[in-house]
């Protein structure tokens, strides 16, 4: 029989699971619908390679929201508490979603379309932007100090399922529906569908109790009025190394499961349902690796994973976009499996890293920020790689862009120390300063 001090921690991951899971199930299935029939749909005037690029550049819109999202929900989530966050993130984000599938195109309501799309697109940003600093803390507060890293991979793994089940909703409405019935509606199941989804998370976070840590902090808690500005004020330097160092793990998972799902089949010779397919693959393969090194970084330390997934990358990118070229989903697939394996290095031991950095009055606005501040430049880096094409004529200057980012990250994690012993109770207010270098 599992005692109380597992079964909690257990439970509070699951719920974390679950709904950042459908969070991220309707964040990606814009990124999805964008690549395949947005510019149709919502710029069908203007020329086709132009209409993506537009299109991508809404998606990106989601990630301009994210900071802002972040630091509103951060603030209440360092004063309120982390739950009631949780809750109201997931409301805002399954009423944008459902409301993008409902939206008329172009056709029908002219340039209102685009317009409503991007304001849409912003609350999604604003919703997920919220969330993943609450998931993340939720279950790494309420784990074992030894197991913080493991714990705390568990929300993590809700995006590659998000996104398992997104592109899966997709590829089975590519198999079933036809083009023009796509076109026309099959693309706005996966939207509404969110609902139903929703009304099942609420439920499952409506009966978790808030953190004990954040619940023992009441003292400073209270003494904090504004714990976004405060967090910026005292802890600066580790939010922007944190940040940095989570810049091309982020990056390069949008340039992956978005841009390529438009340029490997418009440019590459792919079918539509085999790319689809791999990256739900794809995708299925990340959660183990996740979970796996989440618990490792309980055992070796937070940094030197961060360190060898980014080292790695750099000198990955170049074959990765090679293997990409070849018009062969099995080197297709070799490659992506590469590529996941260094993000996964950094992206399972990254919320109990990113909760050690800050005390507990200020760690969700700290946390927050510097995950949401990476996603900035992630969320632009599909429509980056549009324009690099569109200038070079070359995979190539794709593959530089992708190294370039992560020598950015390789070099933040290396300015950044190792928090593994640290307790998240007594963390101390000079944040990573006060760790001790691995």
């Amino acid at each position: 029989m599992v005692g109380p001090t597992l079964r909690v921690p257990r439970r509070v991951a699951a719920a974390s699971l679950v709904g950042t899971t459908i969070e991220w199930f309707d964040f990606f299935i814009y990124g999805t619908a964008a690549a395949l029939v947005f510019n149709k749909v919502f710029f069908p005037s203007i020329d086709p390679a132009l209409g993506t690029i537009a299109a991508l550049g809404t998606f990106a819109s989601g990630f301009v929201a994210r900071p802002i999202g972040g630091a509103l929900f951060a603030h209440f989530g360092d004063r309120v508490g982390r739950k009631p966050m949780l809750v109201y993130s997931l409301l805002l984000m399954g009423a944008a979603t459902v409301c993008i599938g409902l939206l008329p195109g172009y056709a029908t309501i002219g340039v209102a379309a685009p317009v409503l799309l991007v304001l849409l697109r912003f609350c999604q940003g604003l919703g997920v932007g919220g969330e993943w600093g609450g998931a993340a803390l939720m279950a790494v507060e309420n784990a074992p100090d030894h197991r913080r890293g493991f714990y705390g991979s568990w929300p993590q793994v809700g995006v590659p399922l998000g996104l398992v089940l997104g592109t899966g909703s997709f590829l089975v409405l590519d198999l079933t529906v036809s083009e023009s019935a796509f076109q026309a509606w099959g693309w706005r199941i996966p939207f509404l569908a969110s609902a139903l989804l929703i009304l099942v998370g609420m439920w499952i976070r409506l009966t978790v109790a808030e953190s004990p840590v954040f619940r023992a902090d009441a003292e400073r808690r209270e003494a904090s009025r504004l714990p976004v500005l405060d967090v910026l004020r005292e802890h600066p330097r580790i939010i922007f190394l944190a940040a940095g160092s989570f810049l091309a793990t982020n990056a390069t998972f949008y340039v992956s499961s978005v841009w390529l799902v438009s340029y490997a089949t418009t440019e590459l010779g792919y079918e539509r349902s085999t790319i689809l397919g791999a990256n739900t693959l794809l995708s299925a393969s990340d959660i183990p690796m996740i979970l796996l090194l989440g618990l490792l970084s309980d055992r070796v330390g937070r940094r030197p994973l961060f360190l060898v997934g980014m080292g790695v990358l750099v000198v990955a990118a170049v074959p990765y976009f090679l293997l990409v070229g070849s018009g062969n989903i099995v080197l297709f697939v070799l490659g992506g499996l590469i590529v996941q394996a260094c993000r996964s290095a950094v992206y399972g031991p990254q919320s109990a890293y990113f909760a050690e950095q800050f005390p507990t009055h200020l760690r969700y606005s700290g946390a927050s920020l510097a995950y949401q501040f990476a996603s900035i430049l992630g969320g632009i880096a599909p429509a980056v790689c549009g324009l690099l094409v569109l200038w070079t004529g070359s995979l190539m200057s794709v593959a530089a862009y992708v190294a370039a980012m992560a020598l950015v990250s390789l070099a933040c994690s290396w300015a950044m120390s190792e928090t593994l012993r640290r307790d998240l109770v007594t963390v101390p207010d000079d944040g990573a300063g006060a760790a001790v270098r691995s």
